[in-house]
């Protein structure tokens, strides 16, 4: 397979709603809230790809080591977890069949809402 969940980006998100570094905004908020091209490749650069896998619940093991494409569905801005985020995770890897990444986005939703 392809893409796989990303085991401590899972954990890394879990362990950011539980410290409060969430933000519980609307289904449609991802396209004005995700970061941009230039600021992941500034994050990129201050913190290296092991941090920035950190930050997507998906890994395409057929894509290179050292490139963006590698790292899918983000679920955050490199500072908190995005509930919109999430939901478009879920929603994206659900449409393709990613079934194990669909239950660590519902799960992590699930978190969310609890802290609503």
């Amino acid at each position: 397979m392809a893409v796989r969940v990303n085991r401590s980006a899972h954990e890394h998100a879990e362990r950011l709603i539980k410290a409060g570094h969430r933000v519980l905004d609307g289904r449609g908020d991802w396209s004005q809230h995700q970061p941009s091209p230039a600021e992941e490749n500034q994050f990129i650069r201050d913190h290296g790809f092991r941090e920035y896998a950190r930050w997507h619940l998906g890994v395409n093991d057929e894509k290179d080591e050292g490139t963006k494409e590698r790292y899918e569905f983000p679920y955050g801005d490199f500072r908190d977890v995005h509930r919109c985020a999430v939901l478009a995770a879920e929603s994206r890897a659900g449409q393709y069949r990613h079934h194990d990444i669909e239950l660590v986005a519902a799960h992590l939703l699930g978190i969310l809402e609890q802290e609503r």
